[in-house]
């Protein structure tokens, strides 16, 4: 089951591939850098470029960039860059991953920090809260590794009569170890420590049977450390909250109101490096997100569904900096969208077909640009999009499907504005995002087409086709190395096809192996600017490759290798000025020995070890993976 028109739908009645992870597996999978992009690492399609424990995924969905992949924490948009660094993943019953261009009943997101706002064209994907508890279950991990990594994790979960809670705390400090590369703009001097807690909890009231109830989930993440030199210290501070009304008012109708915040606080310092280690300045970035969705669904002709609904955003973005006087604002700008959608799923027999539409007006409002007041105020635009999508289920064991969407990108108030005057292009120590206030709108179409495959011997086997075409792409490209700055830029129009292979069987009752391909071509047509003519598109590399297995092997001990290769990429859309990255590959190996086990309790005793083959290799603006590590502990579950 999968949320495929925001409520439980059968994966046969869905257009789309969609991947479903179960909450139970995580464990399995290796987490280097404590993001969650890296549970989907192993994914077809799924390029994760995590930079560091520190910072954010910059890596490809779907033959795009990072901003082409919606993040949803049940079916409210999140922060695919930060949202992604902060949530606990244990609060998750399951991630779902759709694949293509097929929803319009979600809108984009409206952030401005990192790549600015983010849009589902080349997929969604759903972080699934659990919801009803079965029974009650307590959760512990203390664990230890490499750079004096120390580890400790608490999870519990129960209900008593209609009320269903879980909760839990997630605490990690490390000394940590350079994750830039020799001469970088990030100039690692001393261990960069860190220290991140997170608190959260959920409570579903449910007012009668399963589909009738009331929820409110609450995440608080606090990131300090410092990032290598005594006066380049952080302090960062994440919120979300989720607030959730359902009912499913009888065997036709289903009502669904959804409300929530976002909140992103960062703020660290900046010194004088290379001509001291003096404290310039502290600076910062505030924002403020508060998404609202109501949706009604309307079943109808057996498994034919029928939703239409609402949704807006407000989101709020200011950035400043502190220096020995009073603090002084730099960016003020405010956005605001709203949007209504409908779709109709239609199953007749073998075949099911959809097809929706949706509008949106989005419109940003700019107080301050670069702390004065701008010449440019306030921007509108209003936007209709078409999705559709067909599949058809040749027998139990294989069917086909495609899709086709568009999708629209306003450009973000951090790619106008940037963080950055224009004066500062070239200086020292001004590390950051150059303004951009001549950037267009950027409108996309996408279509994919697959079939998938299940045979008797127990082998799932896919493939899917897929091609993107956007027009006036907003992609941001690294202008400079020292100092690190990026500006946003209009790279004509952009093109991404390929084809991914994924393959999956249980060989024995003890070994389960997976395998998958994705190839990846992009260009960019910008016949205006000859250095950008003929590029591809950053940060998409041009095949990834995945493969592993679990084996369970006598005496409680079980091998999880995974080899996650990745081809080459780049960091920007000038010809002349990018710089390639990849090929490379990395090797995860974890090791698990069951000490003890009854029909109470479980203990584990662990072993993750990371990039076993020690590669260090460079990733974007001078960060670089810094090779093998290991992280073990104990397991408990009672």
């Amino acid at each position: 089951m999968v949320t495929d028109t925001k409520i439980p739908q059968q994966q046969k009645y869905v257009t789309q591939k969609v991947i479903v992870l179960d909450g139970a597996g995580f464990g399995s999978l290796v987490t280097t850098n404590r993001n969650i992009a890296e549970l989907l690492q192993y994914q077809p399609g799924v390029a994760a470029t995590v930079l560091s424990r520190n910072d954010a995924n910059w890596g490809s969905y779907g033959g795009l960039g990072p901003k082409y992949n919606s993040y949803l924490l049940d079916g409210l948009p999140v922060d695919g860059f930060v949202d992604t660094m902060s949530l606990d993943p244990w609060a998750f019953q399951r991630i779902e991953t759709h694949q293509g261009p097929a929803s319009v009943l979600y809108s984009n997101y409206l952030s401005m920090d990192f790549a600015g706002v983010q849009a589902p064209l080349a997929g969604i994907t759903n972080l699934v809260l659990k919801d009803r508890i079965d029974q009650p279950v307590t959760h512990v991990i203390v664990g230890g590794g490499s750079w004096n990594t120390l580890n400790t994790r608490f999870y519990h979960q129960d209900h008593k009569g209609r009320l269903h809670y879980f909760f839990g705390a997630n605490y990690e400090q490390s000394d940590y170890t350079n994750y830039g590369t020799t001469d970088s703009w990030l100039n690692i001097l001393e261990n960069p420590s860190y220290k991140k807690t997170k608190l959260y909890g959920k409570a579903t009231y449910f007012l009668g049977g399963d589909g009738h109830k009331i929820s409110l989930f609450a995440q608080h993440t606090i990131h300090d450390g410092f990032a290598g030199r005594q006066n380049r210290d952080f302090n960062h501070g994440y919120d979300t909250i989720n607030a959730v009304y359902s009912n499913e008012v009888n065997e036709v109708l289903t009502v669904q109101l959804k409300t929530g915040f976002r909140n992103y606080d960062r703020r660290w310092g900046e010194d004088n490096y290379p001509a001291s280690l003096e404290l310039r300045q502290h600076e910062g970035v505030q924002q403020k997100i508060f998404p609202t969705d109501l949706t009604f669904n309307f079943r109808h002709s057996t498994n034919s569904v029928l939703t239409v609904g609402a949704d807006s955003q407000y989101a709020m973005y200011s950035t400043y900096a502190e220096a020995a006087g009073p603090r002084s604002m730099g960016n003020d700008a405010t956005a605001l969208s709203g949007g209504m959608f409908v779709q109709e799923k239609y199953v007749s027999g073998n075949w099911v077909l959809r097809v929706g539409g949706r509008f949106t007006r989005t419109s940003n409002s700019y107080k301050l640009i670069g702390g004065v007041l701008p010449g440019l105020r306030q921007q509108a635009w209003n936007k209709v999009l078409w999705s559709g999508g067909a599949r058809y289920n040749v027998s139990p064991r294989f069917a086909v499907y495609s899709n086709v969407g568009t999708s629209f990108i306003p450009p973000a108030a951090k790619s106008v504005a940037g963080t950055l005057a224009v004066t500062d292009r070239g200086v020292q120590g001004r590390h950051g995002q150059l303004p951009n206030p001549a950037l267009r709108p950027e409108s996309g179409i996408g279509s994919d087409f697959g079939a998938d495959a299940h045979f008797p011997n127990g082998a799932v086997l896919g493939v899917r086709v897929f091609y993107n075409r956007i027009n006036d792409a907003i992609v941001d490209n690294v202008v400079s190395t020292t100092p690190s700055q990026a500006i946003s830029v209009n790279a004509g129009r952009a093109h991404s096809y390929g084809f991914e292979i994924p393959y999956e069987q249980d060989l024995t009752d003890r070994l389960h192996v997976f395998a998958n391909f994705t190839r990846t071509a992009t260009s960019i047509k910008n016949p205006i600017d000859r250095d950008q003519d003929g590029a591809a598109i950053t940060f998409v590399p041009n095949y990834v490759a995945n493969a592993g297995l679990q084996m369970r092997l006598p005496r409680g001990v079980t091998l999880i290798p995974a080899l996650h290769a990745v081809g080459t990429y780049f960091d920007s859309t000038s010809i002349s000025g990018r710089r390639q990255f990849g090929p490379y590959q990395t090797l995860n190996v974890r090791l698990e020995k069951t000490i003890a086990s009854a029909d109470d309790h479980t203990v584990v005793l662990f072993t993750d070890f990371n990039n076993v083959t020690n590669r260090k290799y460079e990733m974007p603006w001078q960060f670089r993976d810094p090779g093998f590590n290991v992280f073990g502990g104990l397991d408990f579950r009672f």
